[in-house]
């Protein structure tokens, strides 16, 4: 699994250094990340070790820019590691998602919006006290986004609330599914400010905090035991009236409204990891059939017409979904098109839900002995199916807007 290359450079004409860093993290994946990955769902424990590791590897700071002590890789660099690190735990991965976010938002994405000069330096001046954090002291970002309601989906304000004070913001509110809760250093909050002559929460007025794990009024609250992506330790948040200082903010007030809207493939960087375990499991099936998995006794069982009928057709589910994911991702940018858009949709659609269907496909032509624990497809077909429920982009939500963008121009109704 880690010596073939999960997008060939050649055929996907990959930049070297997007080469080099996919080689890198899939030797990292192969040798540190996959034999630790059964104990942390069998646990439902936080992949600590894992986070340690990546620090010394400088893999917490991908995405800070090179000018800032980062490793200064661009968006598709990002997704095309964060794929081959889905191959071997997908749980890492995915809080590894929600950790580099933190600074690819705040980063290379932020870059591209409008601020004026005085604005663009304050935010450069605060972000750099967050990177230092990570880059210094190996410091762990959450993204805490879901409230249960539509604001995680973009259609509504937040319900998390953040009330100017001297100083900063005073933070209340509640997350749930929050990634990292307990784990993280700090959590990167989504949250509408209010207003003091009582306007309406607008999503306008989103703002962007890092708030301490350890600050008051943090509480962490609920048990973890799902069927899938157990180790990202995903409980409930409550804020009540946490204060942070205004150097807390990871985005100046408005931008992330104006990301939201001009950079929307910010909410495509959940599918890498779906993207490796979709991999990971057509992998398995080939060394599985072949007897070539290691520890299991060399029969093959590569020679039934059924077998490889069966993959066959997870190889043509699993080229198709790789073709349309990496057009997405390399197309991503500030002010995409209408087709970008429709593409961008149908590609994590795709992903979320052919890596499960991929995985169901390679439970059952691989047989009875695929749902042994002590082999790691069992647990890949259950991390795989956790993609289609995850916000902002749902499976659901993603044909919801294909159907309806596909049919609307801008402003259009039938009234």
């Amino acid at each position: 699994m880690a010596d073939t290359p999960l997008f060939d450079p050649t055929a996907f004409r990959l930049a070297p250094e997007e080469a080099a860093l996919a080689d890198r993290v899939r030797e990292f994946g192969a040798t540190v990340i996959a034999p630790r990955a059964a104990r942390w769902d069998r646990e439902a424990s936080f992949p600590t070790e894992n986070y340690r590791d990546m620090h010394e590897a400088g893999l917490l700071g991908l995405c800070i820019p090179r000018e800032e002590g980062g490793r200064g890789a661009g968006y598709r660099a990002y997704c095309l590691a964060a794929a081959e690190l889905g191959r071997f735990c997908g749980a890492t991965a995915l809080t590894w998602n929600m950790h580099v976010c933190s600074t690819l938002w705040s980063g290379a994405l932020t870059d591209d919006l409008e601020m004026d000069a005085a604005l663009r330096a304050e935010h450069r001046r605060r972000r750099r006290i967050h990177y230092d954090r990570i880059l210094r002291d190996g410091a762990i970002y959450a993204q805490p986004f879901s409230e249960g309601g539509a604001a995680a989906a973009g259609g509504v304000a937040f319900g998390t609330t953040a009330r100017s004070v001297p100083g900063g913001f005073l933070v209340s509110g509640r997350k749930i599914f929050a990634s990292l809760a307990g784990h993280a250093d700090f959590y990167g909050v989504l949250c509408t400010e209010t207003r003091e002559d009582g306007e309406r929460l607008s999503r306008r007025n989103t703002l962007y905090l890092a708030i301490p794990r350890d600050a008051p009024g943090v509480v962490v609250e609920g048990e973890w035991d799902p069927l899938g992506m157990r180790g990202t330790v995903s409980r409930n948040l409550l804020f009540r009236d946490v204060f942070v200082p205004e150097d807390a903010a990871l985005m100046p007030p408005g931008l992330y409204f104006q990301a939201a809207t001009r950079w929307p493939h910010m909410f495509l960087t959940l599918s890498p990891t779906y993207v490796g375990l979709a991999q990971a499991a057509y992998d398995f099936t080939i060394a599985y059939l072949r007897g070539e998995w290691p520890g299991m006794p060399p029969v093959k069982r590569r020679m039934y017409p059924t077998k490889q009928i069966a993959v066959a057709e997870m190889r043509v589910m699993l080229e198709q979904t790789k073709a349309l994911w990496f057009q997405a991702i390399t197309e991503a940018g500030p002010d995409p098109s209408k087709a970008q858009m429709l593409r961008a949709w149908a590609a994590q659609h795709t992903v979320m839900e052919n890596a499960a269907a991929i995985a169901a496909k390679a439970v059952r032509t691989c047989g009875g002995q695929a749902m042994l624990k002590a082999l790691p497809l069992e647990r890949i077909f259950r991390d795989a199916r956790c993609g289609s429920l995850m916000l902002p982009w749902t499976a659901e939500l993603c044909i919801d807007r294909i159907g309806r963008e596909a049919l609307y121009e801008a402003g259009e109704t039938d009234e």
